[in-house]
């Protein structure tokens, strides 16, 4: 019976459905691990398939592919660690969300996710069975509990495991980000340890899918509940994790490589990035190209592609119309600058010239109004969609979270894209994050260091330049006022009376929440983009956009002879 052991917890960035590439790189990890001297390697949740897979767990030669391509792997991984590898798997007629024990050329064990996650962005008991309570795996003579994600976020399986025998947990791991999730989890397992008095190590997966990002940050406590081992938040790393015997039978990991975790604002700028980063790449698209207005949203928008993608690979555009103003054209050149990326200027003047003659007879004896300042914005789409047909880049939207939430975004205009990478950060987050990254370059970025934008865009006030001497503030509250009552709204469901407790004027709360309730046809029609908060549009917030309900206790009702959920057309 061995008194030490070497754990090797693999925190990699896999891709859905990429079962060869997958496997690829867990075998560079374990061959990695075998040089460390370690006796056990261990991948993140469903790492063959790719996490989050969704539905394409449903297609039953996906699953078939992924069970066939473990076994191969078995076969040909050769002496050295073992290995425990996230993977789905079938089993008397079921699909699981399983692990499996990978040792002398065969798979030996395998344990199936007892607690499935249905909330939020989950949704795995439509793919998935639930498995039993698992038992203790055996590896080197050490009965390893063994827990997949969720089985870690509930009591029943970490006291199965105790009950039964296990000397130590390891939790593998497909945990998205959100803001303040990492505490939350630390918070979680120190809890499980204290409840079953063992040791525990979480590994987690870092990258981005679709809308989502995970972050890594794997750690390892000892049964005391003290942080042993902390690996870095979003890179890929493989930590070694060297265990002891005890006197009395027990196990205790060793004090470990310990990497400050990220604060806030450069988390949620790194999430963007590897977000942004990694949809590109993976789906192949040679560049990205945006709208460089000279405003702070698509500064910061460049800024993170620049940082995702490097120069070469981030196209911008200024998209001058009468209402643009020498300030606007000489920031966005600035911005091009800073950034060292490709500018080029469209002139939009002619094709809004030709729509309003266009439309003309159709519009004659009406006046001027939002539709026209519609038109430019969707000049402005058309031109950007124009040029990702002809060069593959894809169109990188720029609104953020306040703007999607009051529907003060343009259809089929400022909302053309395939990705929004401020999708869900607040208008106050994006002034804090350009501030920060004005001041700060994290290591691992593409971008330059120093200034990525002039102090200018920062102070000067929001304006979608559609008409003479607009701005913002025209039609929306003060964004500190009105992000605050946004998540008061979205974030936490919060009735207007208590809304208006926090000092905000109540006229203006049933306001905003009237415009969020009307704009929900608009997120739906919205491409993806990074989930940063806890109630995420599409993913986690999902209202019916056809919606009679009108009051309830503590909520607006429409005002006298106002349609409650009539669309509202928005200028920018």
């Amino acid at each position: 019976m061995t008194d030490r052991l070497i754990i090797a917890l693999a925190q990699l960035d896999p891709t859905v459905g990429d079962i060869a590439g997958n496997l690829a790189k867990f075998k560079k990890a374990r061959d990695e691990a075998a040089a460390m001297g370690a006796d056990l390697v261990v991948s993140t949740e469903l790492f063959v398939a790719g996490y989050p897979p969704e539905d394409l767990v449903l297609k039953p030669a996906f699953a078939a592919d992924c069970e066939a391509a473990v076994k191969q792997f078995a076969r040909e991984m050769g002496p050295g660690p073992a290995a425990i590898v996230g993977t789905p798997w079938r089993q008397d007629g079921k699909l699981y969300n399983a692990a499996a024990l990978i040792d002398d050329g065969k798979v030996v064990a395998l344990r199936f996710k007892h607690e499935l996650p249905n909330y939020g962005v989950f949704d795995e008991k439509r793919v998935f069975a639930s498995g039993p309570v698992p038992g203790p795996l055996v590896v080197r003579g050490v009965r390893i509990g063994l827990l997949i994600c969720e089985d870690m976020w509930t009591v029943d399986a970490c006291e199965g495991l105790a009950e039964s025998g296990a000397q130590m947990l390891l939790v593998i791991n497909g945990s998205p980000y959100e803001r303040d999730k990492r505490d939350e989890r630390v918070s979680l397992a120190v809890t499980r340890v204290t409840e079953t008095g063992l040791p525990l190590a979480y590994v987690n997966q870092v990258c981005g899918q679709d809308e989502l990002v995970f972050d890594g940050g794997s750690f390892v406590l000892d049964s005391d509940g003290v942080l042993k081992v902390q690996a870095a938040d979003w890179r890929e790393t493989l930590v070694k994790t060297e265990w002891r015997r005890g006197a009395d039978g027990s196990w205790h990991p060793d004090k470990g490589a310990m990497v400050p975790p990220t604060d806030e604002l450069a988390s949620i700028y790194r999430a963007m990035v590897l977000g942004l980063g990694d949809y590109v790449r993976k789906n192949k698209f040679p560049g990205v190209v945006l709208g460089l207005s000279g405003g702070i949203d698509s500064a910061l928008c460049a800024a993170i592609a620049v940082d995702a993608l490097g120069a070469d690979k981030v196209h911008c555009v200024m998209m001058p119309s009468r209402y643009t103003s020498r300030d606007s054209l000489e920031d966005a050149e600035a911005v091009a600058k800073f950034l060292g990326i490709d500018l080029r200027t469209i002139d939009i003047e002619p094709a809004v010239k030709a729509f309003g003659g266009m439309l003309a007879p159709s519009f004659a004896g009406r006046d001027n109004d939002i539709t026209e300042e519609n038109l430019q914005s969707r000049a402005r789409g058309i031109t950007l969609m124009a040029l990702s047909n002809k060069f593959g880049w894809m169109v990188l939207s720029t609104g953020n979270k306040s703007e999607m939430s009051v529907g003060y975004a343009t259809l089929y205009g400022d909302m053309c894209g395939g990705f929004a990478v401020l999708k869900d950060v607040y208008k106050m987050t994006v002034f804090a994050l350009s501030r920060w990254r004005n001041e700060s370059r994290p290591d691992g970025l593409l971008g330059p260091k120093g200034r990525i934008m002039p102090g200018r865009v920062i102070t000067k006030p929001p304006t979608a330049e559609l008409k003479a001497n607009q701005t913002d503030q025209d039609t929306l509250p003060p964004y500190d006022k009105l992000d605050d009552i946004l998540e008061c709204l979205v974030e936490h469901e919060m009735p207007v009376n208590e809304i208006v407790a926090r000092g905000h004027d109540e006229a203006t709360v049933r306001r905003v929440w009237r415009m969020l309730d009307r704009a929900e046809y608009k997120r739906r029609q919205a491409p993806p983009g990074v989930k940063i908060t806890r109630r995420a549009f599409g993913r986690d917030r999902r209202y019916p956009i056809t919606n009679g309900f009108t009051d309830a206790k503590g909520l607006p009702t429409a005002e006298p002879g106002e349609t409650p959920r009539a669309p509202t057309p928005v200028a920018t």
